[in-house]
């Protein structure tokens, strides 16, 4: 199996051709709707969306990471990740092909 990128121009072009909205407000609506849960994960750290799955914040603490091909040392420093944890209906769907 290939594997195959989701572009924001495509999701786009699929609202477009769903629910018939111009383009322009297809465009400017999932920025809106990226913009929000993005919003939200920075104030509340955690974003649950019913049926589809949980985002959250964590923070990761400054370690001594290696380059496997030199073996050279070097720290890699604090920083933030996200994590994305599927619902059961989301797994669910999945594991059903696609069908609910």
């Amino acid at each position: 199996m290939t594997r195959i990128n989701l572009t924001k121009k495509e999701i786009v072009n699929s609202i477009y051709m769903q629910i018939g909205f111009s383009k322009k407000i297809s465009e400017n609506l999932l920025e809106d709707i990226f913009e929000i849960i993005l919003n939200n994960i920075i104030k509340y750290k955690k974003v649950k969306i019913t049926n589809f799955g949980t985002f959250s914040l964590r923070n990761k603490k400054q370690r001594i990471g290696r380059n496997p091909k030199t073996k050279e040392r070097k720290i890699i420093k604090e920083r933030n990740v996200i994590l994305f944890k599927a619902s059961k209906e989301f797994k669910a769907y999945i594991n059903n092909n696609g069908s609910i």
